[in-house]
């Protein structure tokens, strides 16, 4: 049996450290209720019934701080230690976790996507240590907010309620930052660190065998948004809203790279996909280097008061905690890929065709949430114009062009060594 041997960027604290929580609830049942494809987007009834073998699991916590990484470590195998004492209560518990634990291996290995020097020694560290990686989840992701603007906070709040607890304007950011290799340090961050780890361990994506097939998770944000990209500045160095604009450029390139991976398939030849989640609005610490310590408690106490009351008036993205706001990421890691939307592209396009129409139609796929707290996955078409097939296919120029030249100063023949 081929084990899953999953990474999760981001993995020490909120949304990351929760898919890593609810992969190992997950897997060490014989139920794994997330892989099931019971949702409408399935086109199958609830009561479909498989399993999802897996005795044992390798989960590499991806970090930037090993201290931080080997208490989230530490924490994580408390959480299913405790889980695995509440299954073993029933009557009808066949040992299955306890196997699992028995075979569970969690890994740290530190990465700085801010720098394509480590993501490569990251890349190289996995490659030589395990036989191959069957998920890259890509959820690490950082802010610029310098302030929140409490005007416009309260004239949202008082005009938009939904709106300001969804999809917040008040948070001001800053621009110009540059890394030290050069990049806009936001999009080296959220885009193209990720996009160098995957071109880096693609073959070794590539070596996985198992039923469920190897996959390549984008974590996306509900304030993705095109309003300010400007394909230009696609490094968003001068992007006073760079943080929704790197998360546009992530559904962009998850879209046109599964479709890429989709289009040129051989059967009976492995294909690594391409998914792009959105974990819904969930209190995680993102913005403490803007708000302190102090100030980040009392906001995400004030966000779970807030957040109650919008579910209660029927909004479906605000979840109680960074376990369920996993719930997306974790089914597009374990449901079988027959069971998933297909991408649907539009074929030789009519040359007067507008810039604004379609040229394909992607599923983002959303965690969610009803009145009462019980999480579930729903699913957005995110339609890509012409303009914007323009604008991906130039993106992705770029960052080939960017991770060649990376490549060549360290005298690598590729990204993958």
């Amino acid at each position: 049996m081929d084990r899953p041997i999953i990474i999760v960027t981001g993995a020490n604290s909120g949304v990351g450290f929760g898919i890593c929580h609810r992969l190992l609830v997950q897997l060490s049942s014989n139920y794994c209720e997330d892989a099931h494809p019971k949702y409408p987007f399935h086109g199958l009834s609830s009561s479909a019934e498989f399993q999802v073998p897996c005795d044992g699991l390798t989960l590499i916590l991806a970090c930037r701080s090993r201290q931080r990484a080997e208490e989230a470590k530490s924490q994580l195998y408390k959480l299913l230690d405790k889980h695995i004492s509440q299954l073993r209560k029933s009557p009808h518990y066949d040992g299955c976790a306890d196997k699992f634990r028995q075979n569970l291996v969690i890994a740290i290995h530190l990465i700085d996507l801010a720098s394509v020097r480590s993501v490569f020694d990251f890349a190289d560290g996995v490659t030589q240590t395990y036989p191959y990686v069957s998920h890259l989840i890509c959820n690490a992701g950082v802010v610029c907010f310098t302030k929140i603007d409490w005007l416009l906070c309260l004239e949202q709040v008082a005009k938009d309620f939904m709106g300001a607890m969804t999809v917040p304007k008040f948070f001001s950011q800053s621009s110009g930052r540059v890394s030290a290799d050069g990049l806009g340090w936001l999009w080296q961050c959220n885009v193209f660190g990720h996009y160098v780890l995957f071109r880096a361990l693609e073959p070794h994506l590539s070596k996985y065998k198992g039923s469920i097939g190897a996959r390549v998770i984008w974590v996306s944000s509900h304030e993705a948004t095109s309003e300010f990209y400007n394909p230009e500045d696609w490094q968003l160095i001068n992007d006073n809203h760079s943080y929704q604009s790197s998360k546009y450029q992530v559904n962009l390139l998850a879209l046109r790279l599964d479709r890429e991976a989709t289009k040129h398939r051989v059967p009976g030849m492995p294909v690594v996909r391409h998914f792009s989640v959105l974990p819904g609005i969930v209190a995680t610490n993102i913005a403490n280097v803007m708000l302190g310590p102090i100030m980040t408690v009392c906001m995400m106490m004030a966000f779970y008061i807030v957040s109650g009351g919008a579910r209660f008036l029927g909004s479906p993205s605000h979840l109680r905690s960074a376990f369920e706001a996993a719930v997306s990421a974790v089914h597009l890691a374990l449901v079988p890929l027959v069971y998933l939307p297909a991408l649907q592209l539009v074929e030789n396009p009519d040359t007067k065709t507008k810039a604004s129409e379609p040229a394909q139609i992607g599923t983002l796929y959303m965690s969610q949430t009803d009145r009462w707290g019980t999480e579930y996955v729903g699913t957005l078409k995110f339609v890509e114009s012409r303009a914007e097939d323009t604008h991906v296919k130039e993106l992705l120029a770029h960052c080939d062009d960017l991770l060649e030249t990376f490549c060549t100063a360290q005298r690598r023949k590729s990204a993958s060594g």
